[in-house]
């Protein structure tokens, strides 16, 4: 009897069978069958076979139909075999030379065990460096042979099946053998450790298997991924047959459905049936969930969750991180062409201008926000100051013709990043801009936050793997001197999320100052420019952006609100700003105010706001007029965005759960009840610290004249500010 058997199925790998013959044939150590499975005796892979049989009388070929696939050409290889260990390769991978004394001679020390793990190599077949996955895999496994009980982690489906040598005999005894149908490796693999006595694990490589360019043809598009679910369903059940203890079914569940969710996950594995192909892995999920299952962390974490409650919505949603948002992290370019480079370079060597001051709002968008807000009041208190905005291409035609821009990329734009001595952005300047000695980088912020920010993302895999490298991101928090914040709560919360050495100023938001300075006609004028009917109330929708989505979709249909709440009402919809559809446009009682350049103006046109998690609620409850959150995927946007506070536990208003119930509290009146105004007035005691109409003089007089901190003006309380009036006044129950 040999003591080994190597099993090497040939289906499709005609042009590189030889490769692996030979490795095996040209070992040192000789004790051994070579079981080449072919597909029909007049294959081409037959014919390869048939050479080496002639030559080499260890070389004993069997035949294996095509539609029995990979489990029973190994299976007829098996049934075959006389030798005491079984090996398979598949027929492009490569035994690395003196394999098979390497395990002889670990078998030696352990002695009969059922199965021997051992490393392979993954060798890229066109570029890349060579891995070892099976090195973690095996990590911390004792030193001799074991039982299963003491590696429960080594449960056999994290490994191919050409990662170990098997006892013949053990695996007669059992009756094991390859399952039918793709992913027989997962099969097999769970079946011999869930069997497994003793095993034992050699640290070091033995196969070399070749990483197709392509990839595997596992991870090809088709329905034979919902194969893999049928060797999760067969593993698991014969398991939890032969009482594994809680430790090891744990990890096996774990690994399985680790499997799985990246099946799910990846977009084009699964053409047709995606939904059903998660429906059933939720069912397999909470059949077999094990008592006490911990769930994993990290980015798995949030996967099992919604796997669990079959959220299947919100897995679609989580597969793609929107490519807006990851163009938007990733800043404006850098400088691009030789002489643009240069030219940057040059202009940095010289002296800084210290009467130039260069603002940007939201990477380019236009004239807006905080930095539009303290440009204005620079203007009128440091008139000295040379101001220019940047603003993208397709957005110089925004801004206001008394206004100097610099087109975002262009010599100008680079010439005067190089030399301002005054530097104002709510967001971030781009990564190749420099932070020069003597220069001050101001950061106003362009909300308050209720979502994870900045560093806190690390942790939820959507917005990190948006956001790009937290690393990054940080080194252009370091160029920051100076951090707006509009209440102590966002003091707390930014130093949290942008850890550096800048001074937050406690001043409020500059761009809602307009909330305690517009008056009365003001109010209609914008009601007029947004096209509201004379007489009626306008509710603002203004839903945030999910992460986890790749588009604007509301799931509240306005045009049945509409119809619920009565005709005295309209709606002003106002989709995150990634979604800009141009321009505001009325739509019947539906007015669209996406495009309206000023979120300033569109809240001063509004009676109440509906929202979800939008900063929005912090700078409309300026106004001191109602807000109803409706917060029909709280749970949802919480797990997989993160937030600082349960809005729900502390919210500025009613707060609606369904479309129901949405519409019930404003055709009921609660939306403005007492009980309305009590959580308004505690959350504007929260929220509203600093904002008093004053935010932009106290940043310019501090950072762009330098006067100190006792000379600039002081807060007015909460209770003596007067918020801009509404339009109408709502009837309090």
């Amino acid at each position: 009897m040999p003591r080994f058997s190597i099993i090497v199925p040939s289906h499709g790998v005609a042009g590189r069978l030889s490769q692996a013959l030979d490795s095996v044939l040209v070992q040192s150590f000789g004790d051994f069958e070579l079981i080449p499975v072919c597909d029909a005796p007049d294959s081409a892979a037959a014919g390869v076979v048939a050479g080496y049989a002639e030559r080499d009388c260890r070389v004993a070929p069997v035949h294996s139909p095509p539609a029995a696939g990979p489990a029973g050409a190994r299976n007829a290889g098996m049934r075959a075999a006389t030798g005491a260990w079984l090996l398979f390769l598949d027929g492009d991978d490569v035994l690395v030379p003196g394999a098979l004394a390497a395990l002889d001679a670990r078998l030696e020390e352990t002695g009969d065990v059922d199965v021997l793990h051992f490393e392979h190599e993954r060798t890229p077949w066109w570029v890349g460096e060579p891995t070892n996955p099976a090195a973690l895999v095996l990590a911390g496994t004792p030193d001799g042979a074991f039982s299963p009980e003491r590696a429960p982690q080594l449960t056999g489906v994290q490994l191919p099946a050409w990662s170990a040598a098997y006892r013949r005999a053990f695996l007669a005894e059992r009756h094991l053998a390859f399952p039918d149908g793709h992913f027989t490796d997962i099969g097999f693999g769970g079946l011999v450790v869930a069997s497994a006595e003793r095993m034992a694990v050699l640290r070091q490589v033995v196969v070399r298997h070749l990483v197709r360019r392509q990839g595997s043809r596992l991870g090809l598009p088709g329905e034979h991924h919902f194969e893999l679910l049928d060797q999760v369903e067969l593993v698991l059940t014969r398991a939890a047959g032969q009482g594994l203890s809680g430790e090891r079914f744990a990890a096996l569940f774990e690994q399985v459905f680790g499997t799985v969710l990246k099946t799910a996950a990846h977009p084009r594995r699964l053409p047709r049936g995606r939904r059903a192909f998660f429906r059933r892995a939720s069912r397999l999920y909470r059949r077999h969930r094990p008592a006490g299952f911990r769930v994993p962390g990290g980015s798995l974490r949030v996967q099992h969750r919604l796997l669990a409650s079959g959220a299947y919505a919100a897995f679609r949603a989580l597969r793609g991180v929107n490519q807006a948002l990851a163009r938007v992290a990733a800043g404006a370019p850098r400088p691009h062409g030789l002489r643009t480079r240069l030219r940057y370079r040059r202009q940095l060597r010289r002296p800084l201008d210290r009467n130039l001051a260069v603002y940007c709002a939201y990477w380019g968008r236009g004239y807006l926000c905080n930095p539009a807000a303290i440009h204005a009041k620079a203007r009128e208190l440091a008139p000295h100051l040379r101001s220019v905005f940047l603003v993208e291409a397709d957005q110089a035609h925004t801004v206001p013709k008394d206004v100097e821009y610099a087109v975002i990329g262009s010599r100008k734009y680079w010439d005067v990043l190089a030399r301002a001595k005054y530097l104002v952005n709510n967001a971030n300047f781009a990564d190749a801009v420099v932070k020069r000695r003597g220069s001050v980088h101001l950061s106003t912020q362009h909300g308050t936050p209720l979502k994870k920010m900045g560093a806190d993302q690390a942790t939820y895999p959507v917005v990190a793997a948006a956001t790009g490298s937290i690393a990054k991101l940080l080194a252009r928090v370091d160029r920051w001197d100076y951090n707006v914040t509009s209440n102590r709560h966002s003091t707390e919360m930014w130093e949290s999320a942008y850890p550096s050495a800048h001074e937050p100023l406690e001043y409020g938001y500059p761009r809602n100052d307009v909330y305690y300075r517009a008056t009365a006609a003001d109010v209609a004028r914008v009601r007029r420019e947004l096209g509201v009917p004379e007489g009626k109330k306008a509710l603002l929708y203004a839903p945030t952006h999910r992460d986890y989505a790749t588009g604007f979709e509301t799931s509240l249909d306005l045009e049945a609100l509409c119809e619920e709440i009565g005709d005295e009402y309209v709606v002003l919809l106002r989709a995150h700003y990634f979604y800009d559809r141009g321009g505001a446009r009325g739509t019947g009682r539906i007015i669209d105010v996406t495009g309206h350049r000023s979120a300033e103006d569109v809240c001063l046109a509004a009676d109440a706001l509906i929202t979800d998690y939008s900063s929005i609620m912090f700078d409309y409850a300026n106004l001191d007029r109602p807000i109803v959150v409706y917060a029909d995927d709280w749970e949802i946007y919480r797990e997989l965005r993160g937030v600082y506070f349960d809005v729900l536990e502390a919210p500025p208003g009613r707060v609606a759960r369904t479309p129901g119930e949405l519409a019930a509290v404003f055709r009921d009146g609660s939306w403005a009840d007492a009980e309305a105004k009590e959580l308004r007035a505690a959350f504007r005691e929260r929220f509203c610290q600093f904002d008093d109409g004053l935010a932009a003089e106290r940043v310019v007089r501090r950072v762009l004249l330098g006067e100190p901190p006792e000379a600039i003006p002081p807060v007015i309380p909460l209770a003596e500010r007067i918020p801009a009036p509404a339009a109408t006044t709502p009837v309090r129950s």
